[in-house]
């Protein structure tokens, strides 16, 4: 199974250019994919329906997609009022039927005059050769660690919660007849793989705060029942790798819940890219 995270920049390409077509070639290879910055009907990048776009160039691929910022885009035609949202958000696809999907707002900082944009954190949990899992597709602030912390608290909240919630339904019915239960009810796994442009590097307060603590003398303090990052589990040195070529570092990544950490064979990242102003972060797990 290979997964690719991929921080698209609304299709604008290290050359200036917008080319959706050119992204989708760049990871059609991936079974599952995660994508951020993601925009619909926006005018800097032709007002198309990007997740669309792209799918049309993923057809080997099923798809959701989260928006996180929206706002309207519509227009009256002949009298008509036509609805339509400008939106911005994160995509997930898969070769693997989606089993459901869920989409959660993260703590947003109003700030009064730096850039500040409502963003989320998008669940799919998907069919895998495996069995199923859970992925998730993230974007961060890039604003500082302050709002960035918030962010990850809740994002722990959500993933650690979610097996005991259930699937998008779960229990039975008063009346067989209701509708309800035209299929077996979804799985809610505790296994877990969570992508995204998380805007942090290893090392840093945010990384500590998501993973686990270094201790004096022992090193990483990894939990049980926490995330492990799968670039250090495919026997790369945590402090190296780059997915952005300003940042010269990681703020891209792939994280596992510990039950999948035996299933992590390679990771690498595409530094030949040119769709995005980031280079793609791509993750093996054997079956």
């Amino acid at each position: 199974m290979k997964v690719v995270s991929y921080n698209i920049q609304y299709g604008l390409g290290s050359d200036g250019r917008y080319d959706l077509a050119r992204i989708a070639g760049e990871i059609e290879d991936a079974d599952v994919i995660a994508l951020q910055e993601v925009d619909r009907f926006w005018k800097r990048s032709g007002m198309v329906d990007s997740p669309q776009v792209l799918s049309d160039h993923l057809p080997d691929h099923y798809w959701v997609y989260g928006a996180n910022l929206d706002m309207n885009a519509g227009w009256i035609a002949d009298g008509r009022k036509i609805s339509r949202r400008k939106q911005f958000g994160t995509m997930i696809l898969s070769r693997w039927p989606i089993l459901s999907s869920r989409n959660f707002p993260l703590p947003k900082w109003g700030d009064r005059q730096h850039h500040s944009i409502q963003q989320g954190i998008l669940e799919a949990v998907i069919a895998t050769p495996v069995g199923p899992v859970r992925f998730y597709s993230v974007h961060l602030s890039h604003l500082c660690e302050a709002t960035r912390l918030p962010q990850i608290d809740r994002i722990l909240e959500i993933l650690a919660s979610a097996p005991a919630e259930g699937g998008a339904w779960c229990g039975g019915h008063p009346d067989p007849k209701s509708g309800w239960l035209e299929e077996h009810e979804p799985p809610m796994p505790s296994e877990l793989v969570l992508l995204g442009d998380l805007n942090f590097s290893p090392g840093s307060t945010e990384y500590a705060r998501m993973i686990g603590e270094i201790a004096p003398g022992y090193g990483r303090l990894t939990n049980r029942a926490g995330l492990l990052d799968a670039w250090v589990l495919a026997g790369h040195d945590e402090t190296s790798g780059s997915t952005h070529p300003n940042a010269k570092t990681r703020i891209d990544h792939c994280f596992v819940s510990a039950s999948l950490a035996p299933q992590v064979a390679a990771a690498s990242i595409d530094d030949q890219a040119t769709g995005s102003d980031h280079w793609p972060l791509w993750v093996t797990f054997s079956q």
